[in-house]
C-alpha cells in the first residue's frame, strides 16, 4: 500500500502575510521586554515552519529550505568573521592606535568636527565597523569635545556620521556585505552605487559642519589635558612606525585592484601579526589569540604599567576577535532561516504577485522599497533584518521591471541602516548611548549624511538619474525552467 503524501498548496494572501505580521509584531513586542533578535526570529520561523507543515510541506522540505538560503549566505558569513579577525589583530599590530594617534595631533577647535568626521570615517573604511570606530577613535573625540565646550550632541553627530559613512564605503563592512549577496552583485558594485547618494549628502555635511565649526574658535593649543595623556599612554605602549601602516595598506590596496575580500583581510592580519611581534614586542601566540578572542590589555608587553591600565586605553584597545562578531552572525543565521522557510512555501512569490500588480513603474518600486526598509528598521532595531526581508521581497520585482539590483543594494543601504542611529530601541542607538553618553535626541539633526542620503536618491530618482538598467529575462526564463 502506497503511502499517502499530502498534497502541497500555495499559501492565501492573508496566510502569506500572516508570517510577516507574526514577525513584525513579535519584534516589536519582544524588544519591548527585552528580548534579543535572535529568539524572536527564531520563534517567527517556528511560525512559518508550522504554516508550511498546514501547506502539506514536510519537514524534510523545510529543513532543506532552511539549508539552501544558509548556503547563500556563507560567504557574506566568512567576511563578517573574517573582519573580527581584522579588528583584533590590527590593534594587535597598532594599526588602529596610529591612525587614532595621528588623527588626535591633528585636531583644532574649530576644525573638530571636520577632523571627527574624517578621523572615524577613515577608522571604519580601514576595519569596516561602525561601532568599531565609533568606540576608538570616537571615544577620545568626545573627550576633547568636551574640553573644548563644543556641546555634545553636535559632536556626537560628526563622529557617528563619520563612521556610518566610513562604514558604508567599506568592503570589510557586514552590511556593505550583506546589501550586495542578497542582490546578487559584488561588494565594489554595491559600494560605487552607494557612493552616488552618500557622498553629495557626506559633502553637505562637511559644508555645515564647517560654518558650524567656526564658532569653536579657540585656539589649538588648548586642546585637552585629557588628549594629551592619552597620546603619552599611546606612545608608551606602542613604538609608532611605517611598518603599522601595512595591514591597512594591503586592504586599501587589495580594494583598489579589486582582490577577494577574504584572502586579503587573512594576509592583512598575518602581516598585523608579525608587526605586533616585531615592533611592539608583543607575544606571537597573543596574535593569535587576538584573532579569536580580540586584543586585550593583557596581551601588552607591559600590562601592568599605567598606560595599559588606564580606562582610556582598555576602553580603546579591548575589541575584535571572531567571537565579537558571532551576534551578528547568529542574527543572520536565524534570519535566513526565516527567509528559506517562507520562500519555500510561497509566501513571497503570493505577496510579490500582490504587490506588483499596484506598482506602475520603477521610481514607485524604488520608493516602496524605502518605505518598506524605513518601517523594517524601525520595527526590529538592526539593519540585516531590513536588508534581508526587503531585499528578498523586492529582488524579483526589480528584475522584472528590467532595473539592475544594485538600485535595490542602494536603498536597502539609504532607507535601512543609514536610519538605525535614530532609532531609539535599536542596537546601534544604544551602544552610542553608552559609548558616546549621548542619546538620539541630541545628535539626531546633526547626522546630516544619514538622513540626507535617502533625500538625495529620492531627487535623483524622481529626476531619472542614477537608475541603471539590466535585462534579466534570461536568467528569470532559467529560473522558470528550472522549477518546472
Amino acid at each position: 500500500m502506497e503511502e499517502c503524501t499530502p498534497k502541497k498548496r500555495k499559501p492565501s494572501l492573508w496566510q502569506a502575510l500572516s508570517c510577516l505580521i507574526f514577525l513584525f509584531g513579535s519584534i516589536l513586542i519582544g524588544t519591548s521586554l527585552g528580548i534579543k533578535i535572535q529568539p524572536l526570529l527564531l520563534l517567527s520561523a517556528v511560525y512559518a515552519a508550522l504554516m508550511g507543515l498546514y501547506l502539506g510541506y514536510s519537514w524534510r522540505d523545510i529543513e532543506g529550505g532552511i539549508i539552501h538560503k544558509l548556503g547563500l549566505s556563507m560567504s557574506t558569513m566568512f567576511i563578517i568573521m573574517t573582519v573580527g579577525v581584522v579588528v583584533g589583530t590590527w590593534i594587535f599590530s597598532g594599526t588602529v592606535p596610529i591612525i587614532l594617534y595621528y588623527g588626535l595631533k591633528l585636531i583644532s577647535p574649530n576644525m573638530f568636527l571636520i577632523t571627527a568626521f574624517l578621523v572615524t570615517c577613515a577608522i571604519a573604511i580601514a576595519t569596516g565597523t561602525t561601532w568599531g570606530a565609533a568606540a576608538t577613535a570616537g571615544v577620545a573625540l568626545m573627550g576633547v569635545a568636551i574640553s573644548m565646550q563644543i556641546p555634545v550632541g553636535i559632536a556626537a553627530g560628526a563622529i557617528i556620521s563619520g563612521a556610518v559613512v566610513g562604514d558604508k564605503l567599506s568592503p570589510l563592512s557586514d552590511t556593505t556585505n550583506l546589501c550586495p549577496l542578497v542582490c546578487e552583485i559584488t561588494v565594489f558594485q554595491h559600494i560605487g552605487h552607494t557612493a552616488t547618494s552618500v557622498m553629495p549628502a557626506t559633502f553637505v555635511a562637511l559644508i555645515v559642519y564647517f560654518i558650524v565649526g567656526r564658532g569653536f574658535g579657540a585656539d589649538s593649543a588648548q586642546v585637552s589635558n585629557g588628549v594629551t595623556t592619552l597620546l603619552g599612554y599611546l606612545e608608551e605602549l606602542y613604538n609608532f612606525n611605517f611598518f603599522m601602516l601595512l595591514p591597512a595598506i594591503i586592504i586599501l590596496v587589495g580594494s583598489v585592484m579589486k582582490k577577494p575580500t577574504v584572502p586579503l583581510m587573512l594576509i592583512s592580519s598575518l602581516v598585523a601579526v608579525i608587526v605586533g611581534v616585531t615592533t611592539n614586542n608583543l607575544r606571537f601566540s597573543d596574535g593569535f589569540n587576538a584573532m579569536i578572542s580580540g586584543f586585550n590589555p593583557t596581551m601588552f608587553a607591559n600590562p601592568t604599567c599605567a598606560a595599559a591600565t588606564a580606562p582610556e586605553i582598555t576602553t580603546l584597545v579591548t575589541r575584535g576577535g571572531i567571537a565579537s562578531m558571532m551576534n551578528v552572525v547568529v542574527t543572520i543565521f536565524c534570519g535566513y532561516a526565516f527567509a528559506g522557510i517562507i520562500e519555500l512555501i510561497g509566501c513571497l512569490d503570493v505577496i510579490l504577485s500582490s504587490f506588483t500588480k499596484k506598482i506602475k513603474g520603477p521610481k514607485e518600486l524604488i520608493f516602496s522599497t524605502m518605505l518598506i526598509s524605513t518601517i523594517l528598521v524601525f520595527t526590529a532595531g538592526v539593519a540585516s533584518i531590513s536588508i534581508l526581508m526587503t531585499g528578498l521581497l523586492l529582488k524579483d520585482v526589480y528584475k522584472r521591471m528590467g532595473l539592475h539590483t544594485k538600485n535595490l543594494s542602494r536603498t536597502l543601504e539609504d532607507a535601512g541602516t543609514m536610519f538605525l542611529p535614530f532609532v531609539p530601541w535599536g542596537t546601534s542607538a544604544l551602544f552610542y548611548i553608552e559609548i558616546l553618553g549621548v542619546g538620539p535626541g541630541e545628535y539626531w539633526m546633526w547626522c546630516i549624511p544619514c538622513y540626507l542620503a535617502i533625500v538625495v536618491e529620492v531627487i535623483l530618482v524622481s529626476l531619472g538619474l542614477t537608475l541603471p538598467k539590466k535585462d534579466y529575462s534570461e536568467e528569470l526564463s532559467e529560473e522558470v525552467c528550472a522549477e518546472a
